[in-house]
């Protein structure tokens, strides 16, 4: 398993909620919409445009222009996710479907030891973890500096956090859930137990699992 699996399966995850199945998108959960820490009118957030065929949404060309990741490595993710469980085929599309439940145990009890984050220098970049706009409100800081992705377009001056993947600014850039997921991902991986309980509460009704 490598850490941009866990990338494309929140970008399936999302591409599922806004435009085949928008019933479970829910935009009040990530309130507030908070993007300031990017820098230039072309980061700003706002909705892809719907594809003319659903299926070309799940294309490994598609997939690729989403994440950021080369189409050789997201086919090589979603054999790897297949494989072991984290993903699955519709039954009534035939696309592939994140296996939330599965993905969310594994985000709450592994992922701190697979993919341990691994803390810098003090930089500028795009806040992440308790910082996230998607933690805003929930958690209370002792002043600390903000853990944050180092990004040279990003204005948050704080601890670098070394992303899931290197591109993960093409991932969130136009997609508000594939970055609170991506955010809250990094809460469980540095964070202590009540951050890490917070938002894997969080993130258990951003991805629609039943307690």
């Amino acid at each position: 398993m490598k850490s941009q699996d866990i990338v494309v399966l929140f970008k399936i995850e999302s591409l599922t909620q806004r435009w085949v199945n928008p019933n479970r998108y829910d935009a009040e959960l990530l309130e507030p919409h908070s993007w300031s820490d990017w820098l230039g009118d072309d980061l700003q957030h706002k909705d892809a445009p719907p594809a003319a065929f659903t299926e070309s949404l799940f294309s490994v060309r598609a997939l690729e222009q989403e994440t950021g990741i080369s189409k050789s490595q997201v086919s090589l993710s979603l054999k790897r996710m297949f494989d072991v469980g984290l993903a699955k085929a519709d039954r009534k599309t035939g696309l592939p479907k994140t296996n939330t439940r599965a993905l969310l145990e594994f985000i709450a009890y592994g992922i701190q030891y697979v993919f341990p984050a691994k803390e810098g220098e003090v930089t500028r970049g795009i806040a992440t973890s308790i910082a996230a706009p998607v933690l805003q409100g929930k958690l209370m800081t002792s002043g600390e500096l903000a853990p944050i992705w180092p990004y040279f377009k990003g204005q948050m001056k704080g601890v670098a956090v070394q992303p899931l993947h290197e591109n993960i600014f093409a991932a969130i850039r136009t997609d508000d859930l594939s970055y609170a997921l991506l955010a809250l991902t990094d809460a469980v991986r540095i964070g202590h137990s009540r951050e890490r309980s917070i938002a894997i509460d969080l993130m258990r009704k951003l991805l629609r699992v039943d307690s």
